[in-house]
Order: structure tokens, then C-alpha cells, then sequence
């Protein structure tokens, strides 16, 4: 299956909604490490997707966000980074199984920084990139997607490793705030930035997900709308995060937020589900493209 064929036949394409939080509801213990339960709980990984895709994602993301080997050395876990990738796939896999549904990899930030700012050489990176990328794609997944990405070196460190070692199609998403000068990432890369340095690398598809709000991301899709033909990937938070006794709530509604991505579709993305607070209900309200 292609992507690119997919989205000629389809035009619009719908990925999940967040994941952590729903495999929360599952029993996840807050602190634990959600990649681990790719191996110990792989049936609570599955039933997400499987909802995600009963709800009408074309797209689904495995639960390997946090996979790459340097964010795991945060749980000690930096040595079953490839069996944590592997399972991650397959769990996706087995939800998506007889369906016409694609299974991307997620990768996130390591959330280390790069020399000078930081310790960690721009080596280390890739390969730490490159074995999640690696993994990934020999358990059988459909592409690839960068997310929440701040650091354009970061990004850009990643999509050299992923066209260096696959031929998967990659997508890289930037998280981006909005601040009076337009938007730009917590590490300063503008939208204009972004498109230049991913385009000039090969990505194949170039997006913005979590930080912000559907409304907001409206005029965020125009903007990149006027900067590439690339496919663009658009997933919001479900409005912004509130704090209720002491927990992040994200309180925009399933309706709601299906009438805002239905104008950032007519701005021209291409692939469109939701990040940070989003559930199955979410999803469904925007495959069936109202705000009821």
C-alpha cells in the first residue's frame, strides 16, 4: 500500500487520535513506561488501535514514541530498544490486520539536546534513530512519522537517518507554538525554516501536530499551505490543556473540533486525525465530517 495512492484515491486522510492517554484508561501507571507494555500488555496496544480504526483511521501510529534507545536509558531500558520497536509494529499490525489501514512507526524527540547545547553528538543521534527506524520497518510497517519534533537539527538528523537505511515514505512533524510573530517551534524553527531544511532533505511529507489548538492550527496549515506541495500532515490537541485537581485536561469536544479540521482540510492538508487529548469519539466525529 501506498501513501500517495492512497491519498489520490482517498484525497483526505484520517490518522488516530492520542495514544498514552488511552491505554491510561487501559491501567497504565502513571510514570511507567508506555513502551514497555508493546511486550508485556500488547492486547491493551492493539484494542487502542483497533478503536482508532473502528472510529475510521485510514492511519495509525504505533506506541513507539519514546523508543529511541537514549529515551529509554531514562527507565534503564536503552538496550531493548529494537525488541520495543519490533512489538510496537506487530501490535499495530495485528489491530490493522485484513484492513485497509497503514501502520506508521512514531518517533519522538530524544529529548536530549545536540552539541554545542547539549552532550550528545549529532552521531549518536542517528544512530539511536536508526535502529528504531531499522526495527520498524523489518516488522513490516507502512512509513514512517517524525513527531512533535522542536529541533530542526533534531528532525532533520532523523529524516537522513530514515532515507539513508529505508525506503519507507516519511513524514516529519513539527510541534509549534504561536506568538506574535506567527508560529514557531520552543526551539525558534519557523514554518518557513522547517519546509526549507525538510524539503532540501528528502521528507516526504512535512507537518504540525500537538502545541496547539485546531482553531489555531487553521492558519498554521495556510501557512505551510503556501510554502510546499508536499502532503501536509495536521493533528491538534484537543484545545488547550487545562489543569483540574492537579491533572491536564483537554476539554474541546469531538464535534467541535471536527468543524475546525473540516476548514483545515479545505486549506489543504492531507492527512488529519489529533494529538494530545483526542479519543476514538474524536475521530469518528471528524470521518463523519460534521459537528454534531
Amino acid at each position: 500500500m501506498n501513501i500517495n495512492d492512497l491519498i489520490r484515491r482517498k484525497k483526505v486522510l484520517i490518522s488516530d487520535g492520542a495514544m498514552g492517554t488511552e491505554l491510561m484508561k487501559k491501567g497504565l501507571p502513571p510514570g511507567y513506561c508506555p513502551e514497555l507494555w508493546n511486550e508485556e500488555n500488547p492486547a491493551a496496544i492493539s484494542a487502542v488501535s483497533a478503536s482508532y480504526i473502528a472510529a475510521g483511521s485510514d492511519i495509525i501510529l504505533t506506541n513507539t514514541f519514546g523508543a529511541s534507545s537514549i529515551k529509554l536509558s531514562k527507565y534503564g531500558l536503552e538496550n531493548r530498544s529494537v525488541e520495543l520497536n519490533k512489538a510496537g509494529v506487530e501490535a499495530a499490525k495485528q489491530a490493522a490486520a485484513g484492513k485497509d489501514v497503514m501502520v506508521f512507526g512514531s518517533i519522538g524527540p530524544t529529548g536530549e539536546f545536540l552539541e554545542p547545547l547539549g552532550e550528545l553528538t549529532e552521531a549518536a543521534m542517528s544512530e539511536a534513530f536508526a535502529r528504531q527506524i531499522d526495527a520498524m520497518a523489518s516488522a513490516g510497517a507502512d512509513g514512517l512519522v517524525f513527531e512533535t519534533m522542536m529541533s530542526i537539527e533534531e528532525a532533520v538528523c532523523g529524516l537522513k537517518a530514515a532515507k539513508k537505511i529505508s525506503s519507507l515514505p516519511v513524514v516529519v512533524s513539527l510541534a509549534y507554538d504561536r506568538n506574535d510573530k506567527g508560529f514557531a517551534t520552543m526551539m525558534g524553527v519557523t514554518p518557513e525554516k522547517a519546509v526549507k531544511e525538510l524539503t532540501a532533505n528528502g521528507a516526504d511529507i512535512i507537518g504540525a501536530n500537538c502545541g496547539i489548538s485546531a482553531d489555531a492550527m487553521l492558519e498554521l496549515t495556510k501557512t505551510l499551505k503556501g510554502l510546499t506541495n508536499l502532503p501536509l500532515w495536521i493533528k491538534p490537541n484537543a484545545g488547550a490543556p487545562q489543569n483540574v485537581s492537579g491533572k491536564t485536561v483537554y476539554n474541546e469536544t469531538p464535534g467541535s473540533m471536527s468543524s475546525a479540521m473540516q476548514k483545515i482540510v479545505s486549506a489543504g492538508a492531507s492527512i488529519v486525525g489529533g494529538c494530545c487529548g483526542t479519543t476514538p469519539e474524536h475521530i469518528k466525529a471528524l470521518r463523519r465530517g460534521d459537528g454534531s
